[in-house]
């Protein structure tokens, strides 16, 4: 069965079995009727997936998995952040007149810093690191930037990954792997969607470096399942869990700007019904 879905159930039994209930506490989402969005909150979740054994898609019900790509690669590799330059509308209710989300993810990642080597924004720097200085302890992203927090219509959550690459005895192409910090976690709505994009984005990372993707680490610090999504939840975990889909990527792309959401597929994806309908707090 899929390691994905193993992963997701454990986590979101652990959180309604010991998490902390928010409840009657002075907190800032709500509901689209005003009222308070509470949670059941756990610290500290640390979940790995081993890229190499299988990719971590939940059966539960089905993955987004085009729109998934098509927002890994709004911020990763347009490094947009106006929501026309993307295709989903999850970030409709924190878009302005003109569409911005101001200077938040992708705006964070197109700016460009001066370094010994020459002017690179975060993800060219780790391009250049990943070719000339594999092994640094320094490749990295942060698109947590407290001076630009207050334009920023949500700060960011999923905010920083750090790449690391490592070497089996033996064999003589490197693996990439990656940890993924994230300082607020919305475990039915988001988990496996930021999960499955960062797989990706990792894989994009490895083909185009020449190595391969190894461990994904997802550090979050605040992992909670809202008030309204309990019953969903319980629901959700119940059902049958089906083998892993496998993963595909187009292997003729070593430019990582040159990469589309046509360039990933999922073969023998097998999952439950989806659910409709999620509340979702702002």
């Amino acid at each position: 069965m899929s390691r994905a879905d193993e992963i997701f159930r454990d986590m979101c039994r652990d959180i309604l079995e010991n998490g902390t209930d928010t409840r009657g506490e002075k907190v800032r989402p709500h509901w689209e009727d005003g009222s308070t969005a509470y949670t059941i909150k756990k610290f500290g979740v640390v979940n790995r997936y081993d890229l190499r054994e299988e990719f971590p898609a939940m059966t539960f019900r089905k993955v987004a998995f085009k729109t998934c790509i098509d927002e890994i690669l709004w911020i990763w590799q347009r490094k947009s952040s106006n929501i026309h330059d993307l295709k989903g509308r999850i970030w409709d209710a924190w878009a302005d007149e003109s569409g911005s989300i101001g200077k938040a993810y992708g705006y964070q990642l197109g700016v460009k810093h001066q370094y010994k080597e020459g002017m690179f924004d975060q993800v060219d720097r780790i391009l250049y690191d990943l070719k000339e200085n594999p092994f640094s302890r320094r490749i990295m992203a942060n698109m947590y930037v407290h001076a630009d927090l207050h334009e920023m219509a949500l700060y960011p959550c999923a905010y920083s990954v750090t790449f690391n690459v490592t070497q089996e005895k033996g064999k003589d192409r490197l693996i990439l792997n990656a940890v993924l910090h994230q300082r607020s976690n919305d475990i039915l709505t988001a988990n496996n969607w930021n999960v499955v994009q960062y797989a990706v984005l990792l894989h994009m990372f490895a083909q185009v470096s020449g190595m391969e993707a190894g461990e994904l680490v997802h550090v979050i610090a605040d992992a909670h399942i809202y008030d309204r999504h309990v019953d969903i939840v319980k629901e959700l975990i119940s059902r049958p869990m089906y083998p892993a889909p496998k993963f595909k990527i187009n292997p003729e792309i070593k430019d990582f700007y040159k990469f589309t959401v046509d360039d990933f597929s999922l073969e023998d994806y097998r999952y439950g019904e989806q659910v409709k309908n999620i509340p979702v707090a702002v």
